[in-house]
């Protein structure tokens, strides 16, 4: 039996091994999408192409138009055509590999391992007479005129390990190898195109997923083509997360391997899989006897256990006892508790509020935030949820019809409340405020001025339930005239004060946080502002008053002693308010003792050692 047949029987027998699944795991190749299984493609010219196509007869086919080629015993082959290609292949298989030969180009292909057969392609006699080999048959280069493809049979090593195989071209009459042209020299002259690395191994990986080339992602939908990565790890009240899968094997081809698909949930969730639209589950595990790729089995949905219950959830999925995939993710639940914050004071006889309030990126005209929770903190939205995706809108009801004040907090001085509509919070995607928070604003009586608890329910338009928050409303005029001080008498060099400003309405109580008292001129000698002073649309805080930070020094040398700073707010100043002195002392923070303290000190001293003396003197005479 020649060594040839013994060849085609050991790749025959290696290729019916790997149908069947019986062969064992070897490494799987770097990430890339498999080309094997997918029909071969006319070569390129510049590439160095490799006949991808299934091969089952057990034989190679030499094509060179590159479409009818036929590679034996490749397992993997990446989807790249340049000089990084990858492959993996069985021993004592065959590559069959090509270029497209344009006119007086040469083309040399060099192999480490094993050895290159005959090419074929061009017109006429190509193949025979414008060809030639090295002693070992590892480089063969081709000559021609002709605008073919051309191909050549590269016949595996038996041996494990990685070879490779490069292309070279050149269009240099010196190098074009014609039948009367031999000193031509393609590797050396000519210019490099192609690479491929092979990685030959004795058997093929074990059937079934490989977790590293498998994809398992998050999303709101069943589909058969899973993202790269998870959409979100956060859903709505009354919607499901959607595990999609598509497990991929040693090779990154699609799994074909039958098997136990389980999946796994922790927590107040339930759990089912299956192939287009998914209902629903009923327990914590369910079993599906498929291959988790496309259209089969390959889309999990994960519910809440109880309507309205949030829960935080651990899904994991395995294929025959082995992991493929863990995903973690929270499906937040109904409203069961209200925060109310960034509260400001508002002026009697309306509910106008200056923009800059609620500072927050969308300058909404408000006067505090209403964030919903869950029972176990979560942030909801109001409204009838209507889409899986945290972004979406908050539903038909939407916020502004579920807020509405409790009818015991509406008095002569808070008359009203509510949320409009384009101030209902409309997206959790993001913890920053407005995005997770409800804007609303509270309406003061005309000359009404005071503080009043004001109770505001959410109604839920789903379920009817009622749940409540308070906040402490304050109506008072605009800023009228004011006082300031600092947080203490003094400071040494690098110390940090706190200058307060105090506003009082016209009636001598704290000014509302709605009207801005205007710009201000400040001098605080040895200090320098942290806080901008020249914001002339900056207003009071709730109880009507304005913090500035100083550094003490800033980046001057100091002076110690005392000094005043002076503030002014124009536009008050102008009608009744009066310019504030602050008095203030500031040292170097080291020895600030006098000379006078000094000399007063010894002065001291000598006093006290005379009357010592004076005293001794005393008890010496009486004896």
């Amino acid at each position: 039996m020649s060594t040839k047949t013994i060849r085609k029987r050991i790749a025959l027998v290696a290729v019916t091994a790997l149908t069947s699944g019986v062969l064992s795991v070897v490494a799987a190749p770097a990430a890339s999408a498999n080309m094997v299984g997918i029909a071969s493609q006319t070569f390129v010219g510049g590439q160095l192409g490799v006949a991808h196509g299934t091969n089952t007869t057990g034989a190679t086919v030499t094509s060179g138009d590159g479409q009818a080629a036929l590679s034996l015993g490749l397992l993997y082959k990446d989807a790249s055509s340049t000089t990084a290609q990858t492959a993996t292949a069985l021993a004592g298989g065959a590559l069959v590999v090509g270029t497209l030969h344009s006119a007086a180009t040469a083309t040399a292909f060099v192999v480490t391992g094993g050895t290159l057969g005959t090419p074929v392609g061009g017109a006429g006699t190509l193949a025979v007479t414008n060809s030639r080999y090295s002693n070992d048959l590892r480089t063969l280069t081709v000559g021609g005129t002709n605008a073919t493809g051309i191909a050549v049979r590269w016949a595996l090593p038996s041996t494990a390990g990685t070879y490779t195989i490069t292309a070279y071209r050149s269009t240099d009459s010196a190098n074009v190898h014609y039948p009367s042209v031999t000193t031509g020299d393609v590797v050396a002259n000519g210019e490099l195109f192609g690479q491929v690395t092979v990685t030959v191994v004795a058997s093929a990986a074990a059937a079934g997923p490989v977790v590293a080339n498998s994809t398992c992602s998050i999303a709101t939908a069943p589909t058969n083509t899973p993202a790269s990565a998870d959409s979100q790890v956060t859903f709505l009240d009354g919607t499901s997360a959607y595990v999609n899968m598509a497990l991929r094997d040693a090779y990154l081809s699609a799994n074909a391997t039958e098997g136990n698909i389980v999946a796994t949930v922790t927590g107040a969730a339930v759990v089912n899989i299956g192939t287009g639209t998914v209902s629903a589950g009923t327990g914590t595990t369910v079993v599906a006897f498929g291959k988790g790729t496309s259209g089969d089995d390959n889309s999990i949905r994960v519910s809440q256990a109880t309507a309205g219950v949030p829960v935080t959830t651990t899904l994991t999925v395995t294929f025959n006892g082995a992991t493929v995939c863990t995903k973690t993710f929270t499906i937040r639940g109904a409203p069961a508790s209200m925060v109310i914050s960034n509260v400001s004071s508002v002026k009697d006889g309306g509910n106008a509020a200056v923009p800059g309030w609620l500072a927050d990126g969308t300058t909404r005209d408000a006067h505090m935030y209403i964030t919903l929770l869950d029972s176990a903190g979560n942030t909801v939205l109001p409204g009838t949820q209507s889409s899986g995706s945290v972004s979406s809108s908050a539903g038909t009801n939407g916020g502004s019809t579920e807020f509405s004040i409790d009818a015991a907090s509406v008095t002569n001085l808070i008359t009203g409340f509510v949320v409009e509509s384009g101030d209902q919070a409309t997206s959790i995607s993001s913890s920053v405020a407005p995005w997770n928070a409800s804007a609303a604003k509270y309406t003061c009586g005309t000359s009404q001025f005071g503080t009043q608890s004001v109770k505001v329910n959410h109604t839920s338009a789903a379920t009817g339930k009622v749940i409540s928050g308070t906040f402490t409303a304050r109506c008072a005029g605009n800023a009228y005239t004011y006082t300031a001080s600092f947080d203490k008498a003094s400071y040494n060099q690098g110390e940090i004060a706190t200058l307060t400003v105090s506003f009082k309405d016209s009636g001598g109580r704290a000014a509302n946080s709605q009207t801005t008292p205007g710009a201000v001129d400040m001098v605080m000698p040895m200090m320098g502002f942290v806080t901008a002073t020249s914001v002339a649309g900056a207003l009071p805080k709730a109880d009507g008053t304005m913090v500035y930070t100083l550094t003490v020094g800033a980046n001057t040398a100091v002076t110690a002693g005392t000094y005043n700073g002076i503030i002014d707010f124009t536009g008050l100043t102008a009608v009744a308010a009066t310019k504030q002195t602050v008095t203030y002392k500031v040292s170097t923070g080291g020895d600030t003792t006098s000379n006078a303290d000094i000399l007063k000190s010894i002065v001291a001293l000598i006093a006290s050692i005379n009357k010592q003396i004076q005293a001794l003197q005393k008890l010496i005479l009486k004896r």
